[in-house]
Order: C-alpha cells, then sequence, then structure tokens
C-alpha cells in the first residue's frame, strides 16, 4: 500500500505506474481518492476547531456561572449542546472518509522498481539467467505421476474419494523423498543463517489483508466458516504477520528466517487443476524464507534469496533458469519478482518451481512494521519472501531429471542422508 502524501504529491506518477501494469480501470481511483482525502482533512480541522471551542467555551461557562450570570451561561451551554451534535457529525463522516480512503489506498498497486520490464502479463517475462545444462536423455520420459505410479508412490484416485481434485496421497519411497527433499532445504537454509520456524498454519483477516491483495486473496484463501480465520496459502503470510505492529532496532536488522509449513489454495482463475498430476493442487507442503531489513538493504537481500534457491536446485543436479516478472505478472504489493524456474526432460521447457519477491514497505505499511533508526526515528521496513522449496510440484523436476533409463532414480549426494544413505529408488 502506498502512502497517501505521495499520492497526493505524485498523482502522475502513481497513474503512470497504474498504465505500467495495464490496470486502466484503476486510474479513476486516484483523483477519487485525493479528493476523498481533502474532504477528510477538512472534516478533520473542523472536528479539531470544534473540539478547541469546547474547550475554551467550557472554561466560559465556569467563569460566567461564578460571576452569577447565569443566563450567558445558558447561552454559551446551547452553543456547546450545537456545537457537540456537530462534532458528532463530523466524526461519523471522518470515520466513512477513513473506510472509503483505506479501500482504495488497498486496491492501487505498489510502484514498481524502474528495472521491472514492461509486459501485460507472465508471456512477457524476461529470461535472466540460466544454472546448469539441460539434458533430454535418449530415452522417454513418462508423464511425473506415471512415475511416482511405478513405485507405488501416489493414490490420485483414492484422495479423489475423499477430498476431490487436487489432493492426493503419497506413499513410500515417494513419501520419503518428499519429506526429504523438505528436510534437506530446512537445513540448506540454517547453514545460511537463516533462523528456522514452524509457524501458525492459520490465520486473522487482518494479517491477511496486510500480506496480500484482495484479488489474491479471493483467489487464494480458504476461509474457517464462522470463524476469523483462515488457512494459509504459504507460509510467507503467517511470518510477516509476525512482526505485526512491531517496532525493532536497527541494529537487529536483519531478521533472516526460514519456515516450514503446509498450503492450502483454491486455485481459482484460468490455470485450473490437472487430473492427473501434482503440479497445481489444493493441498502442498514448502519450505520459505523471509527477510524483514532495511528500505537500504533491500535491493541486495533480493539477490541473495534467488542465489538460495538456485544453489539448492543445482546442488541437486536440477538444471534451472531465471525469469524477471514484467509488471503485468505483478501482484499489487509487488516492486519486484523474479521466479526460479525448473527443466523438465519430459516437456523439453522450463516450469516454475519458485518465486523471489521483494515487497518494499507495502506489507509493512499495512501491518506497521517499523523500524527505529539510531537518531531515534522511526520508519517502516522493507518484507521479502521466497520458496526455498515446494514439493510435490519440486517432485516433477527431481524425477524426471534424475531417472535412469533402467526406471530408477538416481539420489544425488546431497539428499542421501536424507533418504536413509539411498544412492537410488528402484
Amino acid at each position: 500500500m502506498l502512502d497517501l502524501k505521495f499520492v497526493r504529491e505524485n498523482p502522475d506518477i502513481v497513474k503512470q505506474n497504474i498504465k505500467n501494469k495495464f490496470q486502466d480501470g484503476k486510474l479513476p481511483l486516484v483523483d477519487e481518492v485525493i479528493e476523498l482525502d481533502a474532504k477528510s482533512r477538512a472534516t478533520q480541522k473542523e472536528a479539531d476547531d470544534l473540539r478547541a471551542s469546547r474547550n475554551k467555551l467550557s472554561k466560559q461557562i465556569g467563569q460566567l456561572m461564578g460571576q452569577g450570570k447565569k443566563e450567558e451561561a445558558e447561552a454559551v451551554k446551547q452553543q456547546v449542546s450545537a456545537n457537540s451534535d456537530r462534532l458528532s457529525e463530523l466524526q461519523a463522516l471522518e470515520s466513512e472518509l477513513s473506510e472509503k480512503i483505506t479501500k482504495i489506498m488497498m486496491t492501487i498497486p505498489n510502484i514498481i522498481d524502474p528495472s521491472v520490464p514492461i509486459g501485460k502479463d507472465d508471456s512477457e517475462n524476461v529470461e535472466v539467467e540460466r544454472f546448469g545444462e539441460p539434458v533430454v536423455p535418449d530415452f522417454e520420459i513418462p508423464y511425473h505421476t506415471e512415475i511416482m505410479e511405478r513405485f507405488n508412490g501416489i493414490d490420485l484416485d483414492a484422495a479423489r474419494k475423499v477430498a476431490g481434485n487436487g489432493f492426493y496421497y503419497l506413499m513410500g519411497d515417494i513419501a520419503r523423498l518428499h519429506s526429504a527433499v523438505i528436510s534437506y532445504a530446512r537445513d540448506f537454509m540454517i547453514n545460511r543463517g537463516f533462523t528456522y520456524c514452524v509457524p501458525p498454519f492459520m490465520i486473522r483477516s487482518n494479517v491477511v489483508t496486510g500480506v496480500m491483495s484482495f484479488a489474491e486473496m479471493d483467489a487464494m484463501m480458504y476461509k474457517i466458516e464462522g470463524e476469523d480465520l483462515y488457512l494459509i496459502g504459504t507460509s510467507e503470510h503467517s511470518m510477516i504477520g509476525k512482526f505485526i505492529d512491531t517496532i525493532t532496532p536497527e541494529s537487529k536488522l536483519p531478521l533472516t528466517l526460514t519456515s516450514y509449513s503446509p498450503c492450502f489454495r483454491k486455485e481459482k482463475g484460468a490455470h485450473g487443476l490437472e487430473e492427473r498430476g501434482v503440479y497445481r493442487i489444493h493441498q502442498f507442503e514448502k519450505q520459505e524464507m523471509i527477510v524483514v531489513c532495511t528500505p537500504e538493504e533491500s535491493p541486495m537481500w533480493y539477490e541473495k534469496l534467488w542465489k538460495n534457491t538456485v544453489d539448492l536446485f543445482r546442488s541437486l543436479d536440477i538444471p534451472v533458469r531465471t525469469l524477471e516478472c514484467c509488471s503485468g505478472d505483478l501482484a499489487d504489493l509487488k516492486v519486484k519478482s523474479v521466479d526460479v524456474e525448473a527443466w523438465s526432460p519430459r516437456q523439453k521447457k522450463y516450469f516454475e518451481v519458485g518465486s523471489c519477491s521483494n515487497l518494499g514497505d507495502a506489507q509493512a505499511r499495512r501491518l506497521k512494521i517499523r523500524v527505529q533508526g539510531e537518531d531515534g526515528g522511526k520508519y517502516l521496513a522493507h518484507t521479502l519472501n521466497n520458496t526455498v522449496v515446494a514439493p510435490p510440484r519440486m517432485l516433477i523436476a527431481f524425477l524426471e531429471n534424475n531417472l535412469q533409463a533402467d526406471g530408477s532414480v538416481r539420489i544425488p549426494e546431497a539428499l542421501r542422508p536424507y533418504m536413509g544413505g539411498m544412492e537410488a529408488i528402484r
């Protein structure tokens, strides 16, 4: 969410940013919120003046009563009463205007970084760099669920009967591989200095609206009926919420955490769910990383975060590339974002396995996450997040890239300690 003062003083910049994100329907909101802000400030000034007048008149009443001037005192009392009625009207108007302003400000997108490529949607994202050599073996790579089924490692039919489409049972060595990848990712991030955390898997509505846009919330979140609770779509939501309404001394920054959680998503929209796959599903597990830092350090941490994911995938012999998200593919709170994509030998192309985002001070402004500088002054922190690894989607890349001609799946050396020393799944 932008600073209202910034919008008031820089309407042309805000409008151009909206155009760059191809959200022209939101352009009238800029003038509307500026007009509402002017009314709000005028209303607040009138209310403040009435409060000051009330205090002055109240003293005057006391003085007149002390002097025995009851009639004059009564006249002043009537004026105070009239002022009180008007003040009540103004307070109700202040609340109404504040609610309208907040709703619009939550809809106007954050200012994107100047380096972000301008494009309408994800088809215009820009490849940045490749890591590792993509290989297409001289034998056929089956669909990922077929590979899993060869090891009796997945049961989609039973899951569909129990929970519907978008769910799965993982079993045996495939389930073990799933857990091994999560454990390996946990230790990988701990070894890079991040503090491990297991957060709440449900969050309140004020945290939801603090960490994402309304559009994302509608498309992703499951609401707990009858309670002010939502199932998290990613542990980033809960982890950023940890710092709601806090003031952290600058000397304690950056805060670097890596968190494990299950994730629950509606997956509404054009992508839909796969009948026989585990690429886009309602439930999965993920290892995440988040950083809370000073504005000056957020670009540096952005680079560090996505490189952590690249390094982890390369340690498991999976070729990856980074893809810069264009303006139209950025969620409203994001300043800059890069997707990490893994190589699929079966499809002979890359597919998304993680996303790294710098949200500037947008989440911090909504959740009041502040920093106290050495001079005692307070300012908003910057927040960043990145996927370490998200199986079972990551398992697709793992199985395809480590499948052998004899049908076995090679276990890279780094993962063997988490698989009881196994060198291959047979």
